[in-house]
């Protein structure tokens, strides 16, 4: 079986949820503590194995590009004034060259489209990654492979060609949120439905922002059917596959954080501030002192 080595990164939405900071700034670019959404699932990919990152982008979303090459003038000021820690920050965890491709979306149909536009840089035989970069973790200090790495794992050890989805629990009366997947045992998908009502949900498990996905579900995507808010969603060619192609599930046991919401965001931001041990005494007394 070949090794999953590719990740995909849709990230040419219009972020309306944070206007007016999205109007000229990527949703994506959106810092959590001091770094930016995008770099903390790019890391988590890298920390899985993943060696090539292809990041589906639109309009005003060059900042992403810039952010992911060297900024030379940047680098060699605090190359001079011997500024190591932050050298390192700026350029220490950037990647190889020609490991990282751009891809313009054009227009925002939704995230089946984003994944579509990736297909000429996936190989006809080769399973792939995709990231929801808003969909947040944060990996416990002492866990030794993440949770997208575990879902790598579970993939290899299949002895079919199989997709791989993360699902999250959810209140069932939230289920007109989300795509919510029907389950024949432990791990295998039976059926998808995209944003079901409460009572017609196959079960309280929602699909939720990773995948490792075959590459025939280009097929499925270039038929560009329209589906919930007017738009190509990857769950109904997710569906239409899981007839022929079998899928399995992994539940998350990592903290997320929905940042594609203003107040997820904001938690992230609380979260991660928190464990950081340089500052998160003054955190507190911040939080104590707005508490009141």
């Amino acid at each position: 079986m070949r090794k999953v080595k590719t990740a995909v990164f849709p990230v040419g939405g219009l972020g309306t949820r944070f206007l007016p900071a999205t109007k000229s700034m990527p949703k994506e670019m959106l810092p959590i503590a001091n770094k930016p959404i995008i770099q903390y699932a790019y890391e988590e990919a890298r920390e899985a194995g993943i060696e090539k990152f292809i990041f589906v982008t639109g309009r005003n979303k060059n900042a992403i590009n810039n952010h992911f090459d060297h900024a030379y003038e940047l680098e060699s000021k605090l190359d001079e004034r011997n500024k190591s820690q932050e050298l390192n920050q700026v350029m220490g965890w950037l990647p190889e060259a020609g490991q990282v491709a751009f891809v313009r979306q054009q227009k925002p149909l939704g995230l089946g489209h984003a994944i579509w536009c990736a297909r000429n840089f996936i190989a006809h035989d080769e399973s792939f990654v995709v990231i929801l970069a808003d969909e947040m973790m944060m990996q416990s200090k002492d866990r030794k492979r993440n949770f997208l790495g575990e879902m790598i794992d579970l993939y290899e050890k299949k002895e079919e060609r199989a997709s791989v989805v993360a699902v999250g629990e959810i209140e069932i009366k939230d289920s007109n949120k989300y795509g919510i997947i029907a389950v024949e045992d432990e791990e295998k998908i039976t059926d998808m439905v995209e944003k079901p009502k409460p009572d017609v949900a196959p079960s309280n498990l929602a699909i939720t922002g990773r995948y490792i996905l075959q590459p025939e579900i280009f097929e499925y995507l270039s038929k560009f059917e329209i589906g919930s808010g007017g738009e190509i969603q990857l769950t109904d060619a997710m569906k239409a596959m899981c007839k022929q192609h079998p899928f399995y599930y992994k539940k998350i046991d990592e903290v997320r954080f929905d940042c594609g919401n203003v107040l997820g965001y904001l938690e992230a931001n609380i979260a991660f501030a928190l464990r950081d041990e340089k500052i998160t005494s003054d955190v507190k007394k911040i939080l104590k002192k707005y508490s009141n």
